[in-house]
């Protein structure tokens, strides 16, 4: 099996690294003895045997299935249940109060009240509006009655129109229509928050009527048990969960007088984590399976383990099960679920910039080393400078966005609320309020890139690669760049043995905001230096940084060390 591993290893990076790159016109990094040591190069993966390979037996995936960032929930802690919403929680916000049923659907039923609109022509004529009397008749002019209480009102048509041909069999033609329905008053009670008596029409829905009372108590009510009355009857029992679910309901048709009770919520269980949404879900009975709990919750993609934790007539228990383990177990009420996706990949998605030849993004086993990925990659060989890569990464962003962070606030902390002793004192602690205020907002917008330096004197360090690492492999270049408070920023080409200060009276020198002690030196490795600390080489950015607006020492020198830290993570002399 570590033979199959060391072969799939060497495949995953070489094979795709050096499509289609043409040998005489490439040299590969690993073939320079400058980019490391040769004691401390890694060895290539095209040549790694299954005994140097310290790598798990387990197949590498492929970069685009990969899993980022698995999440352990062992380390999170469990909500409590009584705090998530009720799932349907939203329910009662769309409106369904807004627009009632007319009760001429062809399926309504007519009952005693309504009102049907009757024209004949041909062999006899006769335009009337018709009222269905208290026994559920119509009376048809020169026929009689005519039971239509109960038939549909698509049967309508028909019914009359049989009748009246009976009679006059020859040359008549009978139009029907069902013109208005006999509204009625339905009471809603239960866990609503307003109940009372509702007016709708027979056709009207059951979340019609709950949404004029309300809507159902989220913290007492159930979605699961809506029951429709009809004097001492039961009529329906509705699960809104099937509406919320599949977007079905039961249609009774109502009367005058039928009553809709909202039960008291049942036994549930919390269910959180990788979800589209945590919620708290109520059960039909005590128990359901680990199934009907995936079926409710709607996971995200990836997940692959679900912790259960409750109590069980034994005590309690938590058990950290595979997904499709707990498909087949048992969540009883009060029971806790947390989806995660903790499936842990063997593989890691590593991009690479700059100059170089072949694809951009590299599969790699979960260890790899930055050593061996650079030993894989061609490069032109007169055109770039491997000597300076360097890798921008997540981690280290989020490390100096943290404590640009904590610099800021301490600054605020330190200069602003001190009491003022005189009037003259008030206005300077106005103004650098001010100053304090303008600069804080400008600083926490920057972005830091996370360059992370890994070249120094002509050699890189072999560190091990993390998912989502952006390797910059630079290409060589002639220029200088100046930026900041110089008077002409502009790209100058490069002239050995010129300085930093050199560069900078060409660009007709400094501004008047500029701090001349604060000049840096970007190297193309990502490394931020004082322009005095360091000898300039092509390729490099000249960064002049602007002098604190203040005459407090300690104000200006802070402000300062915040400036230099603003500039080494994005490379930006921030405009103050």
């Amino acid at each position: 099996m570590k033979q199959v591993t060391a072969i799939f290893r060497a495949m995953c990076l070489v094979a795709v690294a050096c499509l289609g790159v043409s040998v005489a016109q490439a040299q590969s990094i690993g073939d320079s003895s400058t980019i490391l040591p040769s004691d401390q190069q890694a060895a290539p993966l095209s040549s790694q045997t299954a005994e140097s390979a310290d790598v798990d037996s387990a197949p590498r995936a492929d970069w685009n299935t990969g899993t980022y960032g698995p999440v352990d929930p062992r380390g999170q802690a469990m909500v409590d249940p009584e705090s998530l919403p009720p799932f349907g929680s939203n329910l009662f916000t769309g409106g369904f109060r807004g627009t009632g049923a007319d009760g001429l659907n062809p399926s309504y039923l007519i009952k005693p009240g309504d009102q049907i609109t009757l024209r004949v022509w041909g062999g006899v004529d006769f335009d009337r509006v018709l009222v269905v009397d208290a026994q559920g008749n119509i009376f048809l002019p020169r026929i009689g009655p005519l039971q239509v209480q109960g038939i549909s009102n698509s049967q309508l048509n028909a019914r009359v129109r049989g009748a009246i041909q009976s009679v006059y069999p020859e040359n008549v033609s009978v139009y029907t229509n069902l013109q208005g329905v006999q509204p009625v008053g339905v009471f809603v009670t239960g866990y609503v928050i307003n109940p009372g008596r509702y007016s709708g029409t027979p056709s009207d829905s059951v979340l019609y009527f709950l949404d004029q009372a309300g809507g159902i108590d989220q913290a007492l009510g159930s979605y699961r048990q809506v029951t429709i009355k009809r004097g001492n009857q039961i009529v329906d029992v509705v699960d809104l969960y099937d509406f919320l679910i599949d977007g079905t309901i039961a249609r009774p048709q109502f009367r005058d007088g039928d009553t809709i009770v909202v039960e008291e919520r049942g036994p549930s269980i919390s269910v959180v984590g990788d979800v589209q949404k945590p919620y708290r879900y109520e059960l039909v009975g005590d128990s359901l399976t680990g199934q009907d709990v995936i079926n409710l919750a709607r996971l995200k993609s990836g997940v692959s383990h679900a912790l259960l934790r409750g109590s069980r007539s034994d005590g309690p228990i938590s058990r950290y099960l595979p997904l499709a383990q707990f498909r087949s177990a048992r969540v009883q009420r009060g029971d806790e679920v947390l989806f995660s996706a903790d499936q842990r990949d063997e593989t890691i998605v590593v991009q690479v910039e700059g100059s170089y030849y072949g694809p951009s993004r590299f599969a790699l086993p979960r260890d790899a080393r930055l050593g061996e990925l650079l030993n894989a990659i061609a490069v032109p060989k007169s055109m770039t400078s491997y000597q300076d890569v360097s890798i921008r990464r997540v981690s280290v962003a989020e490390q100096q966005a943290a404590s640009l962070k904590d610099s800021l606030r301490r600054l605020e902390t330190t200069y602003l609320g001190y009491p003022s002793r005189t009037a003259k004192e008030g206005e300077i602690q106005v103004r650098q309020a001010e100053l304090i205020e303008r600069f804080v907002q400008k600083a926490s917008q920057v972005k830091p890139t996370g360059r992370l330096v890994v070249a120094r004197d002509g050699s890189v360090a072999d560190i091990r690669l993390q998912d989502g690492d952006i390797v910059t492999i630079p290409e060589s270049s002639d220029s200088i760049l100046l930026s900041g408070e110089i008077v002409i920023p502009q790209a100058m080409v490069f002239t050995p043995g010129m300085s930093a200060s050199d560069y900078i009276q060409q660009a007709g020198g400094f501004t008047p905001r500029a701090d001349d002690d604060q000049v840096l030196v970007v190297h193309r490795n990502g490394a931020v230096i004082r322009a005095d600390q360091t000898t300039m080489r092509s390729g490099d950015e000249i960064i002049v940084l602007p002098a604190a607006p203040t005459s407090n020492i300690e104000l200006a020198s802070a402000i300062t060390q915040i400036l230099y830290q603003v500039a080494v993570a994005t490379k930006v002399a921030l405009d103050l």
